[in-house]
């Protein structure tokens, strides 16, 4: 049996199926994201996939506030990456930076009011979006039962 043709002994799936479902996820990743991220700020321009992750981010957490270790890890930047756009996003006065008082090796990024103000605006159009580009083809049990096959991934894959 060639490698292409090995069977796991778990599953019906063939190598071949393994690649085309992965490729399928990226494709679709790929395709739908732009339409969701497409003229959503407020003022109706893109934005950038790290910047609204890290603004709806912080926007549903409790305070509005993480550690830029944190944001920097769950939006897949490293933290020269992250830093560069804490950078923008504050000049923009979306977000501060604030230290830890109890720890001096933490930083926390934190929305502004005029963030918060910016992300819940952007968040109705994300929402449209998201209801015509992922729940209308999938609908309700299709949206749950990716959220469980993304959740199963993602916390497989924490170290």
């Amino acid at each position: 049996m060639t490698a292409q043709e090995t069977e796991h002994t778990d599953s019906t799936l063939n190598d071949d199926d393994l690649i085309t479902a992965w490729g399928l996820l990226h494709e679709a990743m790929n395709n739908v994201q732009p339409r969701l991220l497409n003229g959503i700020t407020p003022g109706g321009k893109d934005m950038a996939g790290p910047w609204f992750e890290v603004l709806i981010r912080l926007q549903r957490t409790p305070g509005h506030r993480l550690p830029m270790s944190r944001l920097a890890k769950e939006v897949s930047l490293s933290t020269g990456g992250f830093t560069k756009l804490a950078d923008r996003l504050e000049r923009e006065e979306y977000l501060v930076r604030e230290n830890c008082a109890s720890d001096r090796r933490v930083v926390y990024a934190s929305l502004t009011p005029k963030g918060v103000e910016f992300i819940d605006r952007a968040r109705v159009k994300h929402v449209q979006r998201l209801r015509e580009h992922v729940l209308a083809p999938l609908g309700p049990e299709g949206v749950r039962q990716l959220a469980e096959i993304a959740r199963t991934l993602r916390d497989s894959a924490v170290c």
